[in-house]
């Protein structure tokens, strides 16, 4: 199968895209009571969303990581989801010189959404040779993740540990190429 070096791979349907975040017991606790991200979460700083569960994996060890022992997996609007896509800046320069370095840290400062493209992984972490999205969200985005895109929070660190053990491809959530221009 022939992969794009980037391309958005996401559990999604009609409405929703699935995205994972990993964190520590006292905030995924809060979550999942309140069906939203409540305090301990902290609206005043970036947080990073991963459509790629494999690469969720990689962040933060199959659940091991200190502060990152709580999978969560995060239903938002496709809706939402488009807009971060569209409001993103990358989080580095491109050095191909098709954006002058100081008009891309203009729109760095002002952009509410930073994407990074980093190494997919297999199911045992290596890196493969096709990139992956991440999008950090801060500011307005973060309000608007919280408030207004979040459908549902599941937790799914069960089955992170099961197949962090049984390393059996049939487990894995299905991901598919994404319809986005992102």
């Amino acid at each position: 199968m022939d992969v794009p070096r980037r391309q958005i791979r996401a559990r999604y349907d009609e409405h929703t895209v699935t995205v994972y975040q990993a964190y520590s017991d006292p905030i995924a606790d809060a979550a999942l009571r309140a069906g939203r991200f409540v305090p301990p979460f902290k609206r005043e700083r970036m947080t990073w969303i991963k459509p790629s569960f494999l690469w969720m994996m990689y962040r933060c060890g199959w659940a091991t990581k200190p502060g990152h022992e709580r999978v969560l997996a995060i239903q938002i609007t496709r809706e939402g989801f488009d807009w971060a896509v569209a409001h993103a800046c990358l989080s580095h320069h491109d050095r191909s010189g098709a954006e002058p370095r100081a008009d891309w840290a203009r729109r760095l400062r002002a952009s509410p959404v930073r994407v990074q493209w980093d190494p997919e992984r297999d199911l045992q972490l290596n890196a493969l040779p096709y990139r992956s999205l991440q999008l950090g969200i801060s500011g307005d985005a973060v309000r608007r993740y919280v408030d207004d895109w979040t459908v549902s929070i599941t937790e799914v660190t069960p089955l992170v540990k099961r197949i962090a053990a049984d390393r059996d491809p049939a487990l894995l959530p299905e991901e598919r190429p994404y319809p986005s221009a992102g």
